[in-house]
């Protein structure tokens, strides 16, 4: 069976409805090697209370862990969101071959739509990159996540200020009261 940067991209959109599950921002990752799954990660920050749980460094973390060392050379890694500067910093410090995302990320991204740090040349290892694998499906998890999150808030609002009681997603309870 033939599979490519689609399929994959399919397994990265599975982690990220995991995220919206638990109440964190839909985006998952995917670490391929030589046409195997080394990793899998989606977004963790709110579960772990840990601004560094990114579904990319999950995912970096855990295949390196399984293949024993740091440097991920060959590996492909695909993500639902641009990566941002910390992600990309990983993942060219973890010697990724190549980076395909499905939708860009113009307030943050790193590969090319605030900054392109894949191909800079003061660095010393470069990145391949593919964008726009399923954008539109990546682009409608995240979008839809934020309209709900939205609406919820919106719901909780009362003569234009925040209750105390306004509820926006939790790992743990599933809501968490913001005042």
């Amino acid at each position: 069976m033939m599979v490519d940067d689609t399929y994959w991209m399919g397994i990265a959109l599975r982690e990220a409805k995991k995220a919206a599950a638990r109440g964190e921002v839909p985006i998952g990752a995917v670490v391929v090697l030589d046409g195997q799954v080394l990793a899998r990660g989606h977004n963790l920050r709110e579960t772990q209370d840990d601004p560094t749980a990114h579904a990319e460094l999950v995912a970096i973390r855990k295949a390196a862990k399984k293949i024993g060392g740091w440097r991920l050379n060959g590996a492909t890694l695909y993500v639902t969101l641009e990566p941002c500067i910390m992600c990309m910093g990983a993942i060219l410090l973890a010697r990724v071959a190549r980076v395909v995302y499905g939708c860009s990320d113009p307030k943050g991204g790193a590969a090319g739509s605030l900054y392109d740090l894949s191909a800079d040349r003061r660095l010393n290892h470069r990145v391949e990159l593919a964008a726009g694998v399923r954008e539109t499906e990546c682009s409608t998890v995240l979008s839809g996540f934020f309209s709900t999150l939205r609406s919820r808030k919106k719901s909780h609002t009362i003569n234009g200020e925040v209750s105390e009681w306004s509820m926006v997603p939790d790992s743990k309870s599933g809501v968490r009261k913001r005042t």
